[in-house]
């Protein structure tokens, strides 16, 4: 198969991690794929597309996907989770393969550690000590579900079969924005063209990844009576508990109405901000999106991360919601173009 010229030059870049992560692959019998907590279109379409790809070209080894459920994406296109039992961990040395996380604290199963060995495929920054023996990290991939297409696509002798090429490609369209953020490169172009070719139906895959029910059109109804846009540019809505509780939605939903606010003249920024009542954990969730504007800096800054024009933080409490808003609002200051 002659592939493109963006995905030869971004194999010959990785050549290295490549040839080290294909030979852990062939030494172990036994695979686990991980990926992050609260996971979102790529998180999954990454670990469920490597996983494909993995039982599609090795049948013999035990190949096996961890982590939490999405509310909405299960099983409408993901299928449950596995849950992986301690003696199975206990019975050998396997292969951890980490996707689309790099910081420890958010691998969605901490057993991972378990691991003879862990490699990583990855787009974010991460602190602190890398999880990895052996990484492929590109900061400016659009999804990670790029990287890792890229990374099958090209191991020569495998191949990709519609099911696995369906799932990379909802991962590249979900964390590209369908192809509208400023990450997506001749690269991404490349990649979902050669997972295209393998016969995906796409009208009927974006009505699967995007389909509505009755009930989300009265939230919707509420974001668009309930937000507020700052001096500057930054729009955002508020979801209390009581509130998802009356709109029937979890916190994992509560940012599924953030974009309607893109492509709007004199909206630069747009942010979801929905409460968490977990009380392990208790925080209010935002996701940010932007136009043009680089809002990483502010999401780090607020105890996320992320990506240039879609990054995710917390606050403790409402309180802490206008200095939160002017960080961002500042950068429209300074940048009015942006809207």
């Amino acid at each position: 198969m002659s592939l493109p010229s963006e995905i030869r030059d971004f194999g010959r870049k990785f050549h290295k991690e490549y040839r080290v992560i294909r030979q852990a692959i062939e030494k172990y019998d036994r695979i686990v794929v991980y990926r992050h907590i609260k996971p979102d279109f790529d998180a999954m379409g990454t670990q469920m597309g490597l996983y494909t790809f993995l039982k599609d070209n090795f049948p013999g080894k035990d190949v096996h996907y961890v982590g939490d459920n999405h509310v909405a994406f299960t099983p409408r296109l993901f299928p449950e989770t596995e849950r992986l039992t301690d003696e199975w961990l206990n019975q050998g040395p396997y292969l951890a393969i980490v996707v689309d996380v790099g910081d420890r604290e958010r691998i969605a199963d901490p057993r991972f550690e378990k691991a003879e060995t862990i490699v990583k495929f990855d787009h974010h920054p991460f602190k602190g000590e890398d999880v990895a023996r052996h990484s492929v990290l590109l900061l400016e991939a659009a999804a990670a579900s790029e990287i890792v297409a890229d990374f099958c696509l090209s191991w020569k002798e495998k191949w990709m079969s519609q099911e696995a090429a369906e799932y990379f490609y909802i991962g590249i369209v979900g964390d590209s924005g369908r192809f509208m953020y400023s990450s997506t490169s001749t690269h991404t172009f490349a990649v979902a063209m050669e997972l295209l070719k393998e016969g995906i139906d796409l009208p009927k895959l974006y009505r699967r990844m995007y389909v509505k029910e009755i009930d989300d059109l009265r939230s919707t109804a509420y974001v668009l009576s309930h937000f507020t846009v700052s001096e500057h540019g930054v729009a955002y809505y508020t979801l209390d508990a009581k509130t998802q509780e009356e709109l029937k939605i979890t916190p994992e939903r509560g940012k599924e109405n953030v974009n309607v606010f893109s492509n709007i003249t004199g909206i630069g920024i747009w942010c979801s901000i929905t409460e968490d009542p977990n009380p392990k954990d208790y925080c209010w969730r935002i996701s940010i999106r932007s136009k043009v504007a680089d809002i990483s800096p502010v999401a780090f800054k607020w105890g996320g991360g992320g990506h240039a024009n879609a990054s995710g933080a917390k606050i403790k409490d409402l309180g802490e919601l206008p200095a939160f808003v002017k960080d961002l609002d500042d950068i429209l200051k300074e940048h009015p173009e942006y809207r």
